[in-house]
Parts: C-alpha cells; structure tokens; sequence
C-alpha cells in the first residue's frame, strides 16, 4: 500500500468560509502563543518542551475566559499544529532546518483535520462544526477514503482540500522505447527522436496585465484594505501564470513518462544557467525547466498509478 495526497479546487459556502477563516486564526494563534511559550521556557528555565507538554499547555489557553473563542473551532487542527511544530522543532534539533518562525496573518494558511474531524460519505465530505458537504471540483475520483485532509487558502484567497488516501498501485504498461532529453529555450524539452515541445511562454503572455497590477499595488498606502486588495489582484495574476506553468509541465511529463521505458536528461545545472548575465533575462524559461526535471524524476521514481 502507498499514499497519495490528492489536491482539489474548494468552493466554500459563506458560512463554511466564515468557519475556515476562523479555523485558521486559531490555528495560527495557537501555533504562535505555544512558540512563544516554548521559546521563553528554554531560554528563561533551560528546558526542552514535549509535545505532551505543549499539548497540556494548550489546554490552559483554552481554560482562560478571554480565550474562550478557542472552543469555537474543532480541536483537531490546533493539535495537529502543536504536532508540526514538534516536528520542526526536532528538525532544528538535528540541523537540519532554522529556528520556526512565527505565522502571518496574511501569508498562505492552512488547517489540517484528522478523521475523527471530518466524514466522507457517498463522495461528500464534511468537516466539523459544518452539516453541509464542502462543494469540491473534483477532477478525479478518491482511490480510498481519505486518512487526513488539509484545507488551505493561498495568497491568491482560493481554497484548496488534500486529501491523504491509501491505495494498491498498479505497474504501468512496459515500453520498448529509449529517448534522450535536452531543455532549451525556444522549445522547453527536445527529444532525440526529434519530438519539440514548444514553449509557451505564460509569464510573457500576462506580462502586460501584471505589470499593470504590479503599478496600481505600488501607489496604494502599505497596509491599507486597498493595499491588501491590489495585492491579491497581483497574487491571483502571478498564481495564474503558475497554474498554466505546472499543467503545461504535468502533461509533458506524463506523457514522456507513458511514452518510454528509459528516459535520459542532461546533466547540466539549469540554476548556474538563470546565474547567467544573458540568459537570466529567460529566468522564467529556466525554471519552468527545473520543475519539468523535478516532476519528471518523481514520476519516474513512482512509475506507478493508484
């Protein structure tokens, strides 16, 4: 058995928006006030804090009548918080990432629920605190029922659900055919037997359309609700360019992968490549082709479908 994390567009109701909005402030505040209490319990006591610990002290927070909004929201995302930041706490324990930080309200937030904090029930899934099923744009079909999902709002204010779901894989088809893989500018991918890619070129196309964006969000005030407006109007242009980028990426590399059995790609570093003076100007083209090679190596590893 693996796992796979499925990623759906979310259509959330007034209601389930007003309920997600306030999920993920106590979610961040949550996160926030136990790193704050961790860290001054290291520095002023000399003691690592658990997640036992962590966990209890959530509680007290709780407990107190100025907090009591807390209780509003299901449980299961605030400990599930408390459990990512053990996590990146044991990895700034071993080295292996920096000190966590503490979240912003205006970056990309997220709640995950656990299945005791949600149902899926004929293809309908519902989540705490909510007796109408989240209106999902599903593009494909569940190959499980989901173990955890994970609700998120991108800078862009669009929701997203990943669903966490088990499933049988199922060897692809073998192929006889053998191909070698060159990334170049004009066409993003060249293969050896003579198949081009072509480049759409998506940051070119909206080039225009963002810098306009790009101009109305520099004359607002900082801080200000027409600041935060402009702001996304730019977010949703960037995601856009984003969105076209990783599906134009996704379907030529599924289709290298279909295609061959063995598949070769130039040892090259594009990242030296973007540090050039004269193909910096082609950042974009360049890292189009960094994340073709990155998807590619992962569908390779996988060679598998659920």
């Amino acid at each position: 058995m693996k796992e796979i994390a499925i990623k759906q567009r979310l259509y959330p109701t007034t209601e389930q928006v007003n309920l997600l909005e306030q999920t993920f402030g106590c979610v961040r505040f949550v996160y926030n006030a136990i790193l704050k209490w961790r860290t001054d319990t290291f520095y002023n006591d000399n003691q690592k804090v658990n997640y036992n610990s962590a966990s209890s002290q959530l509680t007290e927070l709780k407990k107190e009548p100025e907090l009591n909004w807390l209780n509003d929201v299901s449980c299961v995302p605030l400990q599930q918080s408390l459990r990512h930041q053990q996590v990146a706490f044991k990895n700034f324990f071993e080295g292996l990432a920096k000190y966590p930080t503490f979240k912003k309200k205006r970056s990309q937030q997220s709640a995950e629920f656990t299945k005791s904090a949600f149902k899926y029930r004929d293809g309908k899934l519902y989540i705490a605190k909510s007796k109408v099923p989240l209106n999902i744009r599903w593009s494909r079909e569940l190959p499980s029922e989901p173990t955890t999902i994970t609700i998120s709002r991108d800078s862009a204010g669009r929701y997203f659900v990943s669903m966490l779901c088990r499933f049988e894989p199922k060897p692809l088809l073998i192929s006889k055919n053998t191909v070698g893989i060159d990334l170049g500018l004009k066409d993003l991918v060249i293969t050896s037997n003579g198949f081009k890619s072509g480049n759409p070129q998506h940051t070119k196309r909206h080039a225009r359309k963002l810098a306009k964006a790009q101009r109305v969000l520099s004359k607002k005030k900082k801080g200000s609700s027409n600041f935060y407006k402009a702001r996304k109007k730019v977010a949703r242009i960037q995601a856009k360019i984003a969105d076209c980028r990783r599906d134009f990426t996704h379907k030529l590399t599924t289709q290298l992968v279909n295609e061959n059995q063995v598949i070769s790609c130039e040892s090259l570093s594009v990242k030296n490549m973007v540090k050039n003076r004269k193909l910096a100007q082609k950042q974009s083209v360049m890292l189009t082709g960094l994340s073709l090679l990155d998807s590619l190596n992962i569908k390779l590893i996988g060679l598998e479908e659920p």
